[in-house]
């Protein structure tokens, strides 16, 4: 009895995960559009009202380019992924194989597809929506944490300000097109997603350090955004204990993104 309660259960989030990505790739653009009215009315009001007063146009130019480029961070990942990987088109897997783990046997395209674990459903839809959730997450944290900052603002502030607005927006549009590839099939996507999280580690490592250069900077700022840098590390130390075994390991990763299966 205790096995068939547990085969129900997983039956239903499986369906659950199936309902939730089915409907994605349609609904992406209303989430875009939500997205965009609420960091529209963020920035909008970081803008008029900025730590420190705007007094030239350069000025005015440090205070916008950053947050309109956190805006648009996400649609250039969209932009970028119907450009390089269509939906509904079918791409070649990579020649050289880098995921080794395992005892594996070749499928050709079609009979991956036709396999029970093709697609990125089940406890994939979980990594799916991490992905997508980190986003909004990541872009709230740097808009609290960081005020808006002008060039009549501390030399110190202008680097954090900038450097924090860059991280935010290439770690963005990376961690979106790592979305669109794995729910688009796209077999690069294990790749891809593992250089992101390297990436996403050096860019952090590298902040601090230029951070800790600024001249002049206020001890009690320094460590203030000790722990936004350490909560960015943490966060993708997890992802990588969490996932990477799954995505070496996992029978519908390597069906869907390698187009194998286990011998």
């Amino acid at each position: 009895m205790l096995n068939a309660r547990i085969a129900r259960v997983r039956s239903a989030l499986f369906a659950k995960s199936v309902r939730f990505v089915g409907p994605l790739e349609d609904r992406f653009r209303s989430l875009l559009l939500g997205w965009t009215i609420i960091v529209v009315l963020v920035c909008l009001a970081r803008i008029l009202f900025p730590l420190t007063a705007t007094d030239s146009f350069a000025s005015a130019l440090l205070l916008t380019v950053p947050h309109m480029l956190v805006l648009a961070s996400p649609f250039f990942a969209y932009w970028t992924a119907n450009a390089l990987f269509p939906r509904g088109v079918d791409f070649a897997r990579p020649e050289i194989r880098l995921a080794q783990i395992g005892r594996w046997r070749s499928l050709d395209a079609v009979t991956a597809r036709a396999h029970p674990a093709f697609g990125p459903v089940g406890i994939m839809a979980s990594l799916l929506l991490g992905m997508l959730l980190n986003v909004p997450i990541r872009t709230a944290e740097f808009l609290a944490a960081i005020p808006a900052m002008t060039s009549a603002a501390p030399l110190w502030g202008q680097m954090i300000y900038v450097g924090m607005a860059i991280d935010l927006v290439v770690m963005n549009f990376l961690y979106t097109l790592c979305f669109f590839m794995a729910l688009r099939h796209m077999p690069f996507f294990p790749r891809v997603l593992l250089l992101t999280w390297g990436i996403d580690v050096v860019s952090q490592l590298l902040i601090a350090d230029y951070v800790s250069g600024a001249p002049h900077l206020p001890t009690a700022v320094a460590n203030a955004i000790v722990p936004l840098l350490d909560g960015n590390l943490q966060k993708v130390f997890i992802s990588i204990v969490v996932w990477l075994p799954y995505l070496l390991l996992s029978e519908r990763v390597n069906v869907t993104y390698r187009w194998r299966q286990p011998v």
